[in-house]
C-alpha cells in the first residue's frame, strides 16, 4: 500500500489534534483517565492537544498526505534519571494543571509512564497513533511507523512504545516490537504494554 507521508508542521495542529481525540476517545486508557463520558468528550481534546504542542516543540509528527492519520514521534538520548525524579514531577503536576486540575489520573498516568521508560539507550519514542476511526485496519498506521522504522534500522536506533491494549501489541510484534518484562498496571483500570525493539 503506497502511503504519502509528510512531517507535520504548526499549520497541522487541529487536525492532529482532532485526529488523537477521535482515535482515542474510547481507548481503555483514555477511559480510565477521564471515566465520565461527558466530562471526557470536552476533556479529552486538552490532553491531545498538550501531547501535539510538546511533540511539535521537541519531536516529530508525521502524517498521511490526506490528512487520515498521525504518528508523534520523540528522539530520546541515553540519559541518567536518577536526579530527574523532581522534574518528571513537576512535568506531571504541569501537566495535570494545564489538561484538568482537578483530575489526579492525568498526573497519575505521566507519572506511572515516565518511571517505566527505558533511559540507557538512546531511541525513538512512538508516543502515539493515531487513524481515522473509519479507516482503521487498512494499513495506515503500519505505514506510519515503518516510515521511521526504516530509518532506525539505517541508523541502528532501537525504538520503545507503550501498548494500550492487547490487540495492538499483536500489530507492533508483527513490526519487530517485543514485550518487555513489565506493564504499567493503572489503578483499577487497564494495562499498558511497554515495547522494544532492536534495530534490524
Amino acid at each position: 500500500m503506497g502511503v504519502a507521508i509528510r512531517a507535520a508542521d504548526e499549520g497541522d495542529r487541529e487536525l492532529v489534534v482532532r485526529l488523537l481525540d477521535e482515535a482515542f476517545q474510547d481507548d481503555p486508557v483514555s477511559t480510565w483517565v477521564f471515566p465520565g463520558e461527558d466530562h471526557r468528550r470536552t476533556a479529552h481534546s486538552r490532553l491531545m492537544a498538550a501531547f501535539t504542542d510538546i511533540v511539535l516543540a521537541e519531536g516529530r509528527i508525521d502524517v498521511t498526505e490526506d490528512g487520515t492519520a498521525c504518528a508523534l514521534w520523540l528522539s530520546l538520548p541515553a540519559v541518567d534519571h536518577s536526579d530527574d525524579k523532581g522534574a518528571e514531577e513537576d512535568e506531571a503536576t504541569r501537566l495535570r494543571e494545564t489538561v484538568d486540575p482537578d483530575n489526579e489520573r492525568v498526573e497519575r498516568i505521566a507519572r506511572l509512564m515516565a518511571e517505566s521508560h527505558p533511559a540507557d539507550r538512546a531511541h525513538e519514542y512512538l508516543w502515539m497513533i493515531a487513524v481515522a476511526p473509519r479507516l482503521q485496519g487498512r494499513g495506515l498506521g503500519t505505514a506510519l511507523i515503518r516510515h521511521v522504522l526504516h530509518r532506525c534500522d539505517g541508523e541502528r536506533l532501537p525504538a520503545y512504545l507503550e501498548a494500550s491494549s492487547a490487540r495492538s501489541t499483536r500489530l507492533y510484534e508483527r513490526l519487530g516490537f517485543a514485550l518487555t518484562d513489565r506493564t504499567i498496571d493503572l489503578p483499577d483500570g487497564p494495562r499498558m504494554w511497554p515495547m522494544w525493539r532492536e534495530p534490524r
